[in-house]
């Protein structure tokens, strides 16, 4: 498939200058165990939202920072956000269990900083991009993991709602799409192998295995990016709604997979309006 030169690439998003958080917060030892915080003008308590970065799980590829201008974006508008981030399949302590229970503690973090912060956690909006979609909707899954799991901790923070951007809930359908831009191989890392003890290893890691969730969500894609699939968003919706769960799928024309994390574009747009609906509930 020859890549469409309309569509915004990393560099275009990359390159530009990168605004900051207000602050960083350690949720654990390791350097990535950290949630970077952006606090909007005023005195709160502020709506917020919980963000997930993607990059196919893989630090190399991706940190927290790629989701810096969106999060000021929505910063401005006066949404607060506590963007998460986790060790990938690629660093030490990754893969299972490591990656799951980062995002679990960073995401737990939220609720003993908010009053610090001043941030309202009645009603926490997940955003996730790619990977991070996938890794915000199993944030909201947590409540449904087995209870003889290694990723089942107690107390998990609240999610009434998720927007996952150009998204990866369905693992076990990742790993048959050689098409996908992350490739087959991250998911077994991400997954682990199977083992006499564990050997199904997509019960408590992929989120259809987990349905109904019991929590709103919407899945923007783009029509023409060249990374996900729009079948994995389509058959993940469809799943999701013949569990019982209300799940909504937009797709962008026009959009590739950049576009949904650039504060310039119509899908970001499209995401903004979900997310500020979302937090109106």
């Amino acid at each position: 498939m020859t890549a469409d030169r309309s569509l915004l690439t990393w560099p275009d998003l990359v390159g530009r200058p990168r605004p900051d958080p207000d602050a960083t917060i350690a949720c654990g030892a390791d350097a990535l165990q950290r949630a970077d915080v952006w606090i909007p003008v005023g005195k709160g308590p502020f709506p917020t939202v919980l963000m997930v970065h993607g990059g196919c799980w893989t630090t190399s590829i991706a940190d927290r920072t790629l989701m810096n201008w969106v999060a000021d974006d929505l910063r401005k508008e006066g949404v607060a956000v506590w963007n998460i981030d986790y060790r990938g399949v690629d660093r030490p302590g990754g893969g299972y269990p490591g990656t799951f229970l980062d995002a679990a503690m960073a995401s737990d973090s939220l609720a003993t900083n908010a009053d610090r912060f001043h941030l309202d956690i009645r009603h926490v909006v997940a955003v996730g991009h790619s990977a991070g979609g996938h890794l915000a909707l199993w944030l909201a899954a947590r409540p449904k993991i087995p209870t003889d799991s290694a990723l089942r901790t107690s107390h998990p923070l609240p999610i009434a709602h998720v927007v996952s951007l150009g998204g990866l809930p369905d693992l076990e359908a990742t790993a048959a799409s050689p098409d996908n831009g992350c490739g087959t191989a991250v998911v077994a890392q991400l997954v682990g192998a199977p083992s006499p003890t564990r050997p199904d290893v997509y019960r408590d890691t992929s989120v259809p295995r987990l349905l109904p969730i019991g929590v709103p969500q919407d899945l923007v894609n783009g029509h023409e990016d060249e990374v996900i699939p729009i079948r994995l968003g389509t058959g993940y919706v469809a799943q999701a709604t013949r569990s019982g769960d209300v799940a909504a799928l937009h797709i962008m024309p026009a959009t590739g997979h950049v576009e949904l994390v650039a504060p310039e574009t119509a899908a970001w747009a499209e995401a903004k309006r979900l997310i500020h609906a979302a937090l109106r509930q």
